[in-house]
């Protein structure tokens, strides 16, 4: 490795661990200091906290890699994913924010499912945490498949080496900082890839004189990638073009909603999050959709179509940029595994060991609890990253197809529809993640496809759960008063506040 990428490296690493250290002397000592940061998220770091952690290492390695592999058929998800993240702040973030801390100061998911449906059983906040415990460690794990690729193809150093490397630096700031730690590191990782995926496709823009120098060795290599409809069917596009309702159930990602500041702030974050979203999505994608004219006019081998955005990187600039866009893939990879070991860590801590083995654990033995889960679901998501064959694009789909089916309709009707109850949220939840579960893993085809390549799972998914939750919630009892006054409460104040 040379020097200058070494040097990079390390200042991007110690950064991280500073503003983990800072976080961790600033931070209340409590469990919603350091699971929520005390609600106090201002909107450009909420913005691109939210952002960051959703656009992992897939949009740096995985989305640059498919259109490389396939071309412009893959811009229908991008399409899907700007759409849902808009409606996502519009529609979700504001009365998000104001439900989750009038219904009983709810700071984690499960909690607030629990205490909006008036759950006495406490059924919804054992099964939405199994839920976010399984598909986080699963996602997770993609995170750290795209740390031990980096280490190895860019490093020379072994796979197994980068994913305990990755995944150390992450465990290490979000282990004493908490949620501050990670919203903070956040914003400095989006800054970083913003700048990362502006400058790599213009520096092979301007090689190409323009993008109709880049067109014309992409119709040279296969004039079908300039295709935005090759490849693809109806029910294809559809399936892309899902990818955005998964937004509404991502729970590393509305978290964040949860944490803002106040209700007038989400309008400067949306405004913030979706520029910053539009310009990166458009710079992976050139990214890999440009590398298959470099790569063909330098006839330079490329064994694995995901480290497009790394090859670029080493062979276009000299060893101390390439040191810092190689960052920008780390600050992808550990944005969004910080958010999902903290989640996760927020699910044992507050969903299990306080709400069932001690009710009474004061907010110090619960910050420890969740340092403790931090490390062990990193431990559960490195060893799952041992198959070095995963497929980043792959492992993301499934998991985010599991909480947006899961939690997608959950939410959105748990904010909107008065007359929703617990037997339907109960049963929204079952139905939208054992859909996505029979859809991926079951041994039946149609026309000689498995159900994932027929239609995206997350379609079937959140059907399914929206009828199961329209149809549970009509047949069962209206909720308590209180629980329509606490509904119309929420409708009052947001839209005082907005």
């Amino acid at each position: 490795m040379d020097t200058g990428t070494i040097i990079s490296l390390s200042v991007y690493f110690l950064a991280m661990l500073a503003i983990g250290l800072y976080a961790f002397k600033t931070t209340n000592e409590d469990s919603s200091g350091y699971l929520l940061g005390g609600r106090q998220l201002g909107p450009a770091v909420t913005a691109l906290s939210a952002g960051a952690s959703d656009m992992s290492g897939w949009m740096v390695m995985g989305l640059p890699g498919a259109m490389y592999l396939t071309g412009l058929n893959n811009l229908w998800i991008a399409f899907g994913l700007i759409v849902g993240a808009y409606l996502n702040y519009l529609l979700v973030a504001p009365r998000l924010r104001v439900y989750t801390e009038l219904a009983s100061d709810s700071i984690t998911l499960p909690a607030f499912f629990e205490n909006r449906f008036e759950d006495k059983t406490r059924l919804l906040r054992i099964i939405s945490s199994i839920v976010i415990i399984i598909f986080f460690t699963v996602y997770t794990s993609s995170g750290v498949v795209g740390g031990g690729k980096l280490f190895e193809s860019s490093f020379g150093l072994s796979y197994e080496l980068g994913l305990y490397v990755t995944a150390g630096v992450v465990v290490a700031y979000t282990l004493f900082g908490g949620f501050l730690a990670v919203s903070m590191t956040d914003f400095v990782q989006g800054c970083i890839m913003f700048i990362a995926l502006v400058l790599v496709p213009t520096v092979v823009l301007i090689e190409f004189d323009g993008y109709s120098g880049i067109k014309e060795a992409i119709e040279q290599v296969d004039p079908s990638r300039l295709d935005w409809l090759a490849g693809t069917t109806t029910l294809g596009i559809i399936s892309s073009l899902a990818w955005g309702l998964g937004y509404f159930g991502q729970p590393h990602i509305i978290v964040r909603f949860m944490a803002i500041r106040s209700v007038k702030d989400i309008k400067i974050a949306r405004r913030i999050g979706m520029t910053w979203m539009i310009v990166t999505l458009i710079g992976a994608m050139a990214t890999g959709f440009f590398g298959i004219a470099y790569m063909a006019k330098h006839n330079l081998p490329l064994q694995d179509a995901e480290t497009i955005f790394i090859v670029l990187s080493q062979v276009l600039f000299h060893p101390l940029i390439a040191g810092f866009l190689l960052a920008a893939i780390l600050a992808a990879i550990m944005s969004t595994v910080s958010s999902q070991l903290l989640v996760t860590s927020s699910s044992l801590t507050e969903d299990f060991y306080k709400a069932f083995l001690k009710k009474d654990a004061s907010d110090k033995e619960l910050v420890m609890i969740g340092r403790i889960c931090v490390a062990a679901v990193a431990l559960v998501a490195i060893a799952m990253a041992y198959n070095r064959d995963s497929s980043i694009l792959s492992i993301v789909a499934n998991a985010w197809a599991g909480f947006g089916a899961a939690f997608g309709p959950l939410v959105v009707l748990g904010l909107y529809w008065k007359r929703m109850t617990f037997s339907g949220a109960l049963a929204g939840i079952v139905v939208g993640a054992t859909t996505v579960l029979f859809w991926i893993y079951a041994p039946i085809t149609i026309d000689g496809k498995s159900l994932g390549r027929f239609v995206y799972e997350i379609v079937p998914g959140i059907i399914l759960s929206t009828m199961a939750i329209v149809g549970f919630s009509l047949i069962s009892a209206e909720p308590s008063e209180t629980m329509k006054k606490l509904f119309d409460d929420v409708v009052l104040r947001v839209d005082e506040e907005s």
